[in-house]
């Protein structure tokens, strides 16, 4: 993986540790327990889930292969027992990067068929301009679904729910129903703009479609797990929903209008819309409207 990809991933990521210091040592590794088996694990890249008992250890998606380690020795933590499968919640490489290392220690990787698809054919993100070559067959998915399946492991009822053309055309959410525990994906962005893959197949409507699926398995003692950002709770998904709508509807009004891409994003149309958001990070509001407008 090119420094330029690691830039990438981490400007998805909202992070400047490794960019600014050129070093994945001073990435921070960190593991939260949050009910029940459920763990979380930050770090740079996606957030990663884990369910930890008897059964042994899964996790829902693994960074970049240079935290492999020490994502490893952090589990190991948790529990003493192997990571027997790895679920990947789509393709970017911010959450599948470690998937050639754990599968090649005997995890099986479980995802959507079309993250193997994109995974095995390599992947473009016209947004940053970043190529990854097709990955070796250590990396790819060995268990694939085309709609929804279910992991009973560690007491879980652990269902793996695809939405299609959300983020990408890859996405999966993953509810923990004994836990009451939701991991999100690259499908909900807490505290930031979220970037939607168009070209990849994302669209707005899709994150819309998402989000109101996971609110209504959720109740208000639901722990939502977002790909990006902190840990929060059914509120902090309406919030995120709500504000997915508004910035649509603002969107398609412009475009129905007739007003070209250019013209809306120097709009600046959600100029008001979390005024922190945009100061943290001027060209993610930009990039975000302007993957509304080419998803309507």
């Amino acid at each position: 993986m090119t420094l330029r990809h690691i830039l990438v991933g981490l400007c998805l990521a909202g992070s400047s540790a490794v960019s600014a210091q050129n070093s994945w040592d001073e990435v921070e590794v960190k593991p939260v327990a949050l009910r029940g088996n459920v763990h979380v694990i930050y770090g740079a890249g996606g957030n990663i889930g884990v369910s930890a008992g008897d059964d042994g250890v899964f996790i829902i998606d693994d960074q970049f292969a240079p935290l492999t380690e020490r994502l490893k020795a952090t589990i190991a933590g948790i529990s003493d027992k192997p990571i027997r499968f790895v679920i990947n919640t789509h393709f970017h490489f911010d959450h599948t990067g470690g998937n050639e290392n754990l599968g090649s220690s005997g995890a099986v990787i479980v995802a959507h068929d079309n993250v193997r698809q994109r995974l095995s054919a390599g992947s473009f993100i016209k947004a940053f301009n970043v190529t990854t070559e097709p990955q070796p067959v250590a990396a790819l998915p060995v268990v694939t679904f085309n709609d929804q399946m279910s992991l009973h492991l560690n007491g879980e009822d652990a269902r793996i729910i695809h939405v299609p053309n959300a983020h990408t055309n890859s996405d999966s959410i993953i509810h923990f129903r004994s836990s009451n525990v939701i991991h999100m994906g690259d499908t909900f962005f807490n505290g930031r703009f979220p970037f939607i893959d168009v070209p990849n197949g994302g669209s707005i409507g899709g994150v819309i479609r998402m989000a109101e699926m996971a609110l209504g398995a959720a109740d208000e003692n639901t722990i939502v797990i977002p790909g990006h950002g902190q840990v929060t709770d059914q509120a902090g998904l309406q919030a995120y929903r709500d504000m997915l709508v508004a910035a649509k509807d603002v969107v398609a009004a412009l475009k129905d209008e007739g007003q070209s891409l250019e013209d809306v994003v120097a709009a600046k149309p959600l100029a008001d819309v979390h005024p922190e958001w945009q100061e943290a990070n001027p060209a993610g509001v930009d990039l975000f409207v302007s993957t509304i407008f080419e998803s309507l």
